[in-house]
């Protein structure tokens, strides 16, 4: 439930009117976009093989498999023609030879916002020099761990969340949250689980708004907010994936993946009230483990046009990657599957293995 609220110039703090006790079907959604141009190529169909320092966040039990002694990661990327920014890093160094410990920072914003609710001077007149900006902007750190277990091919992770997430100086929230995961190597197949938010992550937001800006919300017809807190539901993700060796030199992996909620209908593939199922598949061929080009299918939804007719979409993602020693350079082209809006995001992400290799 998304309830706009029409101040002028503050056009990210509509987000903060839907807060409520009860969970909302979405919640922290920026931490649904993903990370990591490799994974991003590959529709985010990444949770089954991720086997790096993106592992924090996708699946935290793939930090296990890192090869060297640290590896870092960084990526950048923009939205709506520039206008919000989504940056990550990460770090992963192994403490012994069956584990790992991660930390990982996300951070999406939108810089540069005119606040104009006190655009109106105490005369009534309109003075310019009243306009300030602002920032709206969500953080996410993760800390997280994998351990080997005793069990072949078998490994486990979690990791803890804190969520910071600020709307200038008119509200702000801080949040708690902890996701889990699994990896189980069966001969040449990989099966994964990620419980993400499973203990259901917790934000609690407080508002400071001005008399001002008050008087605002009561002119324009709008409810003031009030301290609340918002809650993101825990959401399952499953996956499959196999890599094939044709040759010595080439290779494809190929991987499918699910995300299951349990809070109601969502415009995807397969929908109820128990559960729904977002499938997204993705592909990655590889030359002699340098050169890699990557695809994959996500977000298939269904919308009725002006006419009245139903008609199913999806969003397909391309990507390739390079390797040059020890130094990853991945490139992904998204967003490409909305035909009636030329809407589109290039992501560009680095990776870096640092000290020797473990054995």
């Amino acid at each position: 439930m998304k309830k706009r609220i029409l101040v002028s110039g503050i056009v990210s703090l509509f987000s903060c009117s839907i807060l409520f006790a009860q969970a909302p079907k979405y919640s922290n959604e920026f931490l649904s976009i993903g990370v990591g141009a490799r994974a991003l190529g590959m529709a985010n169909s990444y949770v089954g093989s991720v086997n790096d320092v993106t592992s924090g966040y996708w699946n935290p039990a793939g930090l296990a498999t890192i090869g060297n002694q640290h590896q870092v990661a960084l990526m950048h990327s923009e939205y709506f023609a520039g206008i919000a920014k989504y940056d990550y890093g990460a770090i992963a160094t192994r403490l012994d030879s069956s584990s790992v410990l991660g930390a990982s920072i996300v951070r999406f914003g939108v810089d540069g916002i005119p606040n104009t609710t006190d655009l109106i001077n105490a005369n009534g007149e309109v003075d310019y020099n009243r306009i300030t900006t602002f920032s709206a902007v969500d953080f996410a750190f993760l800390l997280s761990y994998a351990k080997t277990m005793k069990i072949p091919g078998l490994r486990l992770g979690g990791s803890a969340k804190i969520i910071r997430r600020r709307v200038g100086d008119f509200a702000g929230a801080w949040g708690f949250g902890i996701d889990a995961g699994l990896q189980y190597d069966y001969k040449k197949w990989k099966f994964a689980a990620m419980a993400r938010d499973l203990s259901s992550t917790f934000n609690a937001w407080t508002f400071n708004l001005s008399d001002q800006m008050k008087q605002t919300f009561i002119t324009t017809g709008n409810t003031i907010p009030s301290n609340s807190v918002e809650i993101t539901l825990p959401k399952l993700l499953i996956a499959v994936a196999r890599k094939f060796d044709f040759t010595k030199k080439i290779s494809l992996l190929a991987e499918v993946d699910a995300d299951l909620t349990f809070d109601g209908k969502r415009n995807v593939l397969i929908k109820s009230k128990a559960v729904c199922v977002d499938p997204h598949i993705g592909i990655e061929a590889g030359y002699m483990n340098i050169v890699f080009l990557r695809a994959g299918v996500c977000n298939y939804q269904t919308y009725t046009d002006a006419y009245g007719k139903s008609i199913q979409t999806f969003q397909p993602n391309i990507g390739v990657g390079v390797r040059i020693k020890s130094v990853y350079i991945d490139y992904a082209y998204t967003n490409i599957g909305n035909k009636s809006v030329a809407l589109y995001s290039h992501i560009f992400s680095l990776k870096v293995d640092i000290a020797k290799k473990h054995k």
